[in-house]
């Protein structure tokens, strides 16, 4: 709201007029940012508040002078129109007209298509699956006239463990990890879903010392059954790899919350299967042993699009720790060399999308102040007249 009220969406570039012939000369340009048009909104399932009627994705297209339409979520209806109901309030108290934000429901995927294909859509936002975002994009690049599609998909969050962080405090990363993996009961879209971890005596205590506190984690139920369905698909295709050591695996009781998985698998065979390179949506993740720096290189690599990487121990300048700082920018969008990724903070630096699969449009964020960047499109006024100009940016 404050960034609103500052008129960042209306942040301009003027360039004068230079007498002369080109290349040296030029006509007098103003860059300025205009609102794409109305935003087709899909509700998140993980997230019934931060990212659903009223979340992230809706403020950010608000904020850049968007009419908004929401998709309500099939996981949470009642809450989706209880919130719509409130919006729809502010509107007609603020004297805005009816347009400006609206939702629409219905089970089955027709909804959806329908509101992304309507001509007078100009861009849509999306986070949920790798398979329904790819759906929508198709759907939106088909149209007679493409828009953009903002999709947040899949994400593994990899954390890379160095010796030099084991040593020094190995069993207080651990119980944080165990912490950060179970948060939400493992429903974080920046959920750490792959450890990377050298072998040695070292990377052995962390180890167990995780598998501990994985153990002793307490979880609650998942959002929606489909998400439980698909946590325990995810877990039991893994508990049946040939490749993984199951060093946590506790079926739970029927009706009862899932419990915590962990493996265990060395780097050749996770870089060579690809299944294990796709999230298990839940409290679930893999170790993966590495001989040094060049193979956690390789693992990443691997992994491809995240939205996070987490680099623990990297804390001098080496040839190495260069390396692998260059090799997590590559594939994340966020790269963290304390703490733990589950936690977006919504401020200027963030950066929440990564290449693919983590999101569609990697070059830009949901998340922070940069995400009203997606919602406006850059215009030139050449030789604008003065009312025009005096408008420091602000769109007709």
């Amino acid at each position: 709201a404050t960034q609103v009220e500052q008129g960042a969406a209306f942040a301009f570039t003027d360039d004068p007029a230079v007498a002369g012939a080109p290349p040296v000369g030029h006509p007098s340009l103003m860059r300025v940012r205009v609102p794409v048009g109305p935003v087709a909104m899909f509700s998140a399932s993980n997230f019934p508040f931060a990212f659903s009627v009223l979340g992230g994705d809706t403020a950010s297209a608000l904020a850049a002078g968007c009419p908004v339409v929401v998709k309500a979520h099939s996981g949470h209806r009642a809450l989706s129109h209880a919130v719509a109901d409130l919006a729809r309030g502010v509107v007609k108290a603020q004297g805005l007209p009816a347009g400006v934000f609206d939702m629409v429901d219905g089970r089955g995927a027709e909804v959806g298509v329908s509101l992304v294909q309507h001509p007078a859509i100009a861009a849509g936002a999306f986070t949920g699956s790798v398979r329904g975002g790819l759906a929508l994009q198709k759907v939106a690049n088909e149209r007679p006239r493409p828009i953009p599609f903002y999709g947040e998909l899949g994400s593994i969050n990899p954390v890379i463990a160095l010796p030099s962080a084991l040593k020094a405090k190995g069993a207080e990363l651990a119980a944080g990890l165990a912490g950060s993996i179970t948060m939400g009961c493992g429903q974080f879209c920046t959920s750490p879903g792959v450890i990377v971890v050298p072998t040695g005596a070292d990377g052995d205590a962390f180890v167990a010392a995780l598998a501990e506190g994985l153990k002793a984690a307490k979880t609650h139920a998942m959002l929606t059954p489909q998400m439980r369905a698909g946590f325990e698909a995810g877990r039991a295709a893994w508990e049946a790899n040939a490749r993984l050591l199951g060093l946590l695996a506790d079926t739970a009781p029927e009706g009862q919350p899932p419990r915590p998985f962990l493996a265990q698998v060395s780097a050749a065979d996770f870089i060579a299967d690809q299944h294990l390179h796709e999230e298990v949506f839940g409290p679930a993740a893999l170790l993966v042993r590495v001989s040094g720096v060049p193979q956690a290189i390789e693992v990443l690599q691997a992994v491809g699009g995240t939205l996070t990487a987490t680099i623990w121990g990297a804390d001098e300048a080496s040839d190495e720790n260069l390396a692998l700082v260059r090799a997590a920018s590559q594939v994340a969008g966020r790269v963290l060399f304390a703490g733990y990724p589950t936690g977006v903070a919504v401020t200027a630096g963030q950066q929440h999308g990564g290449p693919f699969p983590s999101s569609t449009e990697p070059f830009t964020t949901s998340v922070g102040w940069a995400a009203l960047d997606r919602f406006l499109r850059p215009v030139a006024l050449q030789d604008a007249p003065a009312w025009l100009a005096a408008r420091q940016g602000r769109p007709c």
